[in-house]
């Protein structure tokens, strides 16, 4: 993971682009065979920053002089994505479940569809089941999953060391729980159900941010840990009145093969 990390400054509308590579490969007769390349997938933001305080613009200042124009890599955690990878397979690699969390899959869903997850705890312990991601500490995150249960229970929200019970019961209801970690290089939440508790659960979210927003479902997650400031190596800041400030950053981020 790279130790530097983009601030957790950020405003909206951000712009989001990605440029997928496709390998073309032309046979002697002509006929040609296509395939997706998803290791040089490339993705692009567009920040437009309006109204910045001085401070703030010191603060971006700052991070340019800090990453040396796009030399450096740095952590930049996208915006307007999920940052947990796989939300809606449970029973991936990048999921940690405890052994005696028994999972089902394709059950029926908050939105009408069957792809919320039934989670039993045959223990005599709470069970729980968590993810680990390349995110920094010190920055603020919201943890939110949809749970129900046939019988009132609770369940154990865990980020980054820290942890909130809440009550589950017979209809759907999203359970959130907002964090400030202390400085750390990686950070995990997780899912506890208490010992002989069973409860369904759809749509695991972590955002940078305060308050939970729409769910999105995932494969790669939102932390993008070899980022860099396009290739501009000069970083202008506008004053626009007292106090006031404007500028644009580009970031840029090339899986590499």
């Amino acid at each position: 993971m790279s130790t530097l990390a983009y601030p957790q400054l950020i405003q909206f509308p951000v712009q989001k682009t990605k440029r997928p590579r496709t390998v073309v490969n032309t046979a002697a007769d002509g006929s040609t065979v296509r395939l997706a390349d998803p290791a040089a997938e490339i993705t692009e933001w567009r920040l437009d920053y309006v109204d910045l305080m001085d401070d703030e613009a010191a603060l971006l200042e700052q991070f340019f002089t800090d990453a040396e124009g796009s030399l450096n890599g740095f952590t930049f955690l996208d915006p307007t994505a999920n940052l947990l990878a796989w939300s809606g397979a449970l029973d991936t690699d990048v999921w940690q479940t405890d052994p005696l969390l028994v999972l089902t899959d394709e059950v029926a869903d908050p939105l009408g569809g069957t792809r919320a997850w039934h989670l039993s705890n045959s223990g005599g312990s709470g069970q729980a089941i968590g993810q680990t991601i390349e995110a920094p500490g010190g920055y603020s995150y919201c943890f939110s999953v949809y749970v129900r249960a046939a019988a009132p229970t609770t369940v154990r929200l865990t980020a980054a060391g820290e942890a909130v019970d809440r009550v589950v019961t017979g209809g759907w209801d999203r359970i959130v729980f907002a964090v400030t970690p202390a400085t750390a290089e990686s950070l995990r939440f997780g899912i506890e159900v208490p010992s002989g508790a069973a409860v369904d659960v759809y749509g695991p979210q972590v955002e940078a941010q305060g308050g939970a927003s729409v769910y999105r479902t995932t494969s790669r997650g939102g932390v993008y840990t070899d980022a860099h400031l396009s290739s501009e190596d000069v970083f202008s800041v506008t004053r626009t009145g007292c106090n006031r400030n404007q500028c644009t950053v580009n970031i840029t981020h090339a899986n590499h093969i």
